[in-house]
């Protein structure tokens, strides 16, 4: 009796040593296995086979991280204080890498993250920042990428998501563009005028070069005022029509 409870156990303990030695990981996993503490290599997706006791395993996720860069307080190259975010898209392409050279590769590159924002944004005019976004992602995706390139990391986009000004800065902006856009009525109105004028003068020259035109002009006008109802209208006496009535009196 006693000898069929030891088989049992030994059963067991083999059971439970093969259950043990199977893995599986998903098709957006890699398995970077360890035998005796030495690099073996990286395996996945599906299922393998580790030795237990000598082998260990670290399963990295392939799949593209959002991470949101928290807002950092930045002071930018023309001595305004502006609070930045951010999002960094990246992904493990190098499992093996991600496990050996660095200890949290997670960690590690939300802290590169942090710290090239904040060094891109301060070495920027505000103008930049405001107007300059695309040039500067850029930038923040280049030096993250290469930062991280060694830890078998691949940034894929960078993207500044908001920039907030103080309040007063606010109010300078907001009174700057009443300003610029009060300029630009002004000279709009002024280049009308000036094109109205030209014309006027245009208009002028035409009437000048025929003494019937101005009567013409002027009766065309009294037509167009009198279909108005309840109008009254003032007919001066051009100085053209004295002209006309004094030629045909002298004839």
């Amino acid at each position: 009796m006693e000898l069929y409870w030891l088989w049992i156990g030994f059963a067991l303990v083999i059971l439970l040593f093969l259950l043990s030695a199977i893995k599986i990981v998903k098709e957006y996993e890699r398995g970077v296995i360890f035998r005796l503490g030495r690099l073996v290599g990286a395996r996945g997706p599906g299922l393998f086979f580790i030795i237990p006791l000598l082998e260990s395993i670290n399963v990295v996720d392939l799949r593209t991280v959002t991470y949101d860069v928290p807002s950092q307080e930045v002071v930018t190259r023309d001595n305004v204080t502006v609070r930045v975010n951010a999002v960094v898209y990246y992904r493990v392409v190098d499992p093996t890498k991600a496990v050996t050279e660095v200890f949290d590769y997670r960690f590690a590159t939300a802290q590169i993250a942090q710290t090239t924002l904040r060094s891109i944004i301060g070495q920027a005019e505000l103008d930049e920042v405001l107007s300059e976004r695309e040039k500067l992602n850029v930038e923040l995706q280049r030096i993250i990428d290469e930062a991280t390139n060694p830890w078998g990391i691949k940034v894929t986009a960078v993207e500044i998501k908001d920039v907030e000004l103080p309040e007063e800065m606010r109010r300078v902006m907001a009174m700057q563009a009443e300003a610029e856009r009060e300029r630009r009525s002004k000279i709009i109105r002024a280049e009308g005028e000036q094109q109205a004028a030209m014309k006027l003068k245009e208009a002028a020259d035409i009437i000048a070069q025929s003494e019937g035109a101005m009567m013409l002009r002027y009766l065309q006008t009294v037509n167009e005022v009198a279909a108005e109802p309840n109008t009254t209208i003032v007919l001066p006496l051009p100085i053209e029509f004295l002209k006309y009535l004094h030629g045909k009196t002298k004839d």
